[in-house]
């Protein structure tokens, strides 16, 4: 298959690239390519002319989204426009990755693909515009909601992930405040394209949620982390109100991989193996000699 991956430096790239290499993959970086430019959209795909485009570009700062919404509506809803438009010209499937912040959490059990979505954010409005771009304008598509992603490309990049930054404030000793009520299913973007891709080789087109198994809290994320890698900073919880965040998040937005599995897939696995997994790769990537042994 000819796959056409766009935003190649981020952590779910990274993952896709490893599970496509029975694929003819070409990346393209957001200075390579400006999904908001449609002329430039159309001109790539039809120039390349790929059986599949995949789209993990986005403008995914949750509470910058809160002041830049012009931004934000630009890149996750007219930029997933125009490569819906461009992926429909050429007969390609689009894959789109969408997020759990499209849902106001008020349901309190995990949320199937079904329910009707209802943000809170200007982030989760315009990631579910993007949503609807994908499904009025391109015939052929995968769209993901996915929730909590990290991956151990973001252990070298600069926007990190939640697992680096609560690494980085532990080796830094200060306090860690972390919310307790704000409930998700944390998600490895090694999980999420390892059962992506035997997806993408199906005629099973639609609307997916993937995430890992199981829910906690951010707080009890921390927790765990700490608790994988035998560390014991000063961690305690606090309430989304004292946190102050700009941008309102869903008070329960776990989401149920419901299609999925009714595709006749397995589930993933529960988000605390994932974790550990992450754990080990990160610390051989960070510590290749120790990995080695004693050669």
């Amino acid at each position: 298959m000819q796959i056409l991956l766009i935003g190649a430096k981020g952590q779910l790239a990274e993952d896709l690239r490893r599970f496509l290499v029975q694929d003819e993959v070409v990346s393209v970086t957001h200075g390579e390519l400006e999904i908001c430019h449609g002329a430039a959209v159309q001109a790539l795909a039809d120039r390349l002319r790929p059986d599949c485009i995949i789209n993990t570009a986005a403008f995914h700062r949750v509470d910058a989204c809160e002041d830049q919404a012009d931004r934000a509506f630009a890149v996750n809803a007219g930029g997933v426009l125009n490569l819906a438009r461009a992926a429909q010209r050429i007969g390609a499937v689009l894959v789109h990755f969408s997020t759990n912040y499209v849902f106001d959490g008020a349901k309190g059990f995990p949320y199937v693909e079904t329910d009707p979505p209802r943000p809170l954010s200007i982030y989760g409005m315009s990631k579910l515009a993007g949503e609807w771009a994908v499904q009025q304008y391109c015939e052929k598509y995968f769209l993901v909601r996915t929730c909590g992603l990290y991956g151990v490309a973001g252990s070298s990049s600069r926007g990190g992930n939640f697992v680096e930054s609560m690494l980085r404030l532990a080796g830094e000793g200060k306090p860690i405040r972390v919310v307790s009520d704000q409930i998700v299913n944390p998600t490895s973007t090694r999980d999420l394209a390892e059962k992506l891709v035997p997806l993408m080789r199906t005629q099973q087109c639609g609307l997916y949620h993937m995430t890992n198994t199981g829910e906690c809290s951010w707080y009890d994320f921390a927790r765990e982390i700490f608790c994988q890698v035998g560390l014991s900073p000063d961690l305690a919880p606090t309430s989304s109100e004292a946190l102050g965040a700009k941008a309102r998040r869903p008070a329960y937005s776990v989401l149920d991989n419901r299609a999925w599995r009714t595709a006749g897939f397995p589930d993933f696995r529960p988000w605390q193996q994932a974790l550990a997994e992450y754990l080990g790769e990160r610390r051989k990537w960070k510590h290749p000699e120790t990995s080695r042994g004693n050669r």
